[in-house]
């Protein structure tokens, strides 16, 4: 879930400690992040070199007080069964895997994903949800917000009918030249002088 709805890459959640859990904002901060590199696991700086804060909804918060809970500021938020570093290939197999195939069998509509994948689940339930491209690529650790675009350009096509539509309810000719006229600190020649440069 968490995957899901920050959009985190898996290095970077596998490399959160409780000090990055910061509740009151519900922000995670991504500080570093960690590469397999055969049976060795390289911790170094995040995506992109950058340190970032990323927000996570209310409804992930119960679960993740209980994972920190009693637990040391350095210690790992998201644990291995025995409480060691969590592996990306153990993980997958373990959990990840099985939970696609009882999930794909109950709903065959469903296409197969991967872990990465949720990345792009997050986009799309940020993008409509009301978020611009900059938190998006705030949230997912992109260097440049045309990065951003480039990859989900089509969620943002939406935003597009939006803008459309408010467009009309705010500026439509009507609304317009009514506020001109009624306005008690626009004289008449300059109400015709907006007319006509409209």
């Amino acid at each position: 879930m968490t995957l899901a709805y920050t959009g985190l890459p898996w290095g970077e959640l596998a490399a959160s400690r409780v000090e990055d859990v910061d509740f009151e904002r519900r922000r995670l901060v991504v500080n570093q992040a960690v590469t397999e590199v055969g049976p060795n696991l390289i911790y170094g700086t995040p995506k992109n070199h950058s340190r970032r804060s990323v927000p996570f909804p209310e409804f992930i918060e119960t679960a993740l007080v209980d994972r920190t809970a009693n637990r040391l500021h350095g210690d790992f938020v998201f644990t291995a069964p025995k409480g060691g570093a969590l592996r990306n290939r153990n993980w997958r197999r373990r959990n990840f895997e099985r939970a696609v195939v009882e999930l794909t069998t109950a709903h065959p509509e469903l296409v197969v994903f991967s872990p990465h994948d949720r990345r792009h689940t997050a986009a799309s339930l940020a993008i409509p949800a009301g978020a611009n491209v900059n938190a998006v690529q705030r949230m997912l650790g992109h260097k440049t917000a045309a990065m951003t675009l480039d990859v989900y350009s089509d969620l943002f096509d939406d935003d597009f009918d939006a803008v459309g539509v408010a467009l009309n309810e705010a500026g439509a000719s009507a609304i317009v030249g009514k506020m001109w006229a009624n306005d008690p600190n626009v004289d008449s020649d300059t109400s015709a002088r907006r007319s006509r440069s409209a």
